[in-house]
């Protein structure tokens, strides 16, 4: 996904958390006895499904911060994934609007350079995600909590959840900078035993964690994030929803604050072998159906007054 944000440049150690899939494939087994060796088998699964190049997805995305929502469309492609706003506030953009996000988003069919750098930066924050999620059953001890059931947006439907707590482990010892936020952490994890997928994490931060030894800024004790996962259609896992609240310090200067909900839904099967070209040409039909759909029901509202 695009995030081109600069709270994913300056501090992924932490929201690179949220990209633990949108990935295919799961394992069935039964529950192990240990919650340690329970996270071990779904961090190896969850892992292994984020390297398979399984089958492309067109998905909606709606992210909320304090200055309003924005709505849109994403498609996988083989080179890269393509996002189009289709509404700000839940309104349908303006002509002008929509003709700045088509020329924002050709843009890198015009220019192949500034498409691989595209596919570069999102295969980086794959890897910074992939390094998080590798270091779960390491950085943290694991105290089963009891069982829930799958609920909406989170799971797989009829399975059900086990529940464990977590906080960081003394002997850990970060690699590096990236899992250095870890160390500050604690909360509770839901792992799909059946399907050995992690359902949800909710994390807080305990104390202040320093990133870049403290030297380039830090985040606040009580910065707070919540990821949840679903499979969305038949063995394809997908982030469901995520909410941040994050708050810190920039090179000791500047305040960091970071507050948003983001919910993903309407997942379509897309041809694997689809072109991001021929995804800008999709992707700008589906905007014109979504406007169109929603000044018809503007119209039966006013109708049914």
């Amino acid at each position: 996904m695009d995030r081109s944000h600069s709270i994913w440049r300056i501090a992924p150690l932490l929201i690179s958390l949220v990209g633990l899939s949108l990935a295919q494939q799961s394992t069935i087994s039964s529950p192990p006895a240990e919650p340690l060796e329970l996270v071990r088998k779904t961090v190896a699964n969850e892992i292994k499904a984020a390297k398979e190049d399984g089958d492309r997805f067109m998905f909606r995305s709606t992210k909320t911060t304090g200055k309003g929502s924005v709505t849109k469309i994403y498609i996988e492609t083989k080179e890269a994934t393509v996002g189009m706003v289709v509404a700000y506030d839940g309104k349908p953009l303006t002509p002008e609007q929509r003709q700045a996000e088509i020329e924002r988003i050709q843009r890198f069919v015009k220019n192949p350079a500034e498409l691989e750098k595209k596919r570069r930066q999102e295969q980086q924050d794959t890897d910074r995600t992939l390094r998080i999620v590798r270091a779960l059953p390491d950085a943290f001890l694991y105290e089963c909590a009891g069982t829930q059931p799958a609920s909406p947006g989170v799971g797989r439907p009829g399975d059900s959840l086990v529940v464990l707590k977590f906080h960081p482990n003394p002997r850990y010892e970060p690699p590096s900078r990236v899992e250095q936020v870890l160390t500050g952490m604690q909360g509770v994890v839901m792992v799909d035993a059946q399907s050995n997928r992690l359902a949800s994490i909710d994390g807080t931060l305990f104390r202040d964690v320093g990133f870049g030894w403290g030297i380039l800024g830090h985040l606040d004790k009580g910065g707070h994030f919540l990821v949840q996962q679903q499979e969305a259609v038949d063995k394809y896992w997908t982030i469901s929803s995520m909410k941040l609240d994050i708050t810190g310090k920039v090179l000791l200067v500047k305040t960091l604050v970071f507050k948003m909900t983001e919910v993903f839904s309407d997942f379509k099967p897309m041809p694997k072998d689809i072109t991001f070209a021929q995804a800008i040409d999709l992707l700008t039909k589906e905007e014109s159906i979504s406007a169109e759909n929603s000044s018809a029901g503007k119209i039966a509202d006013r109708g049914a007054r």
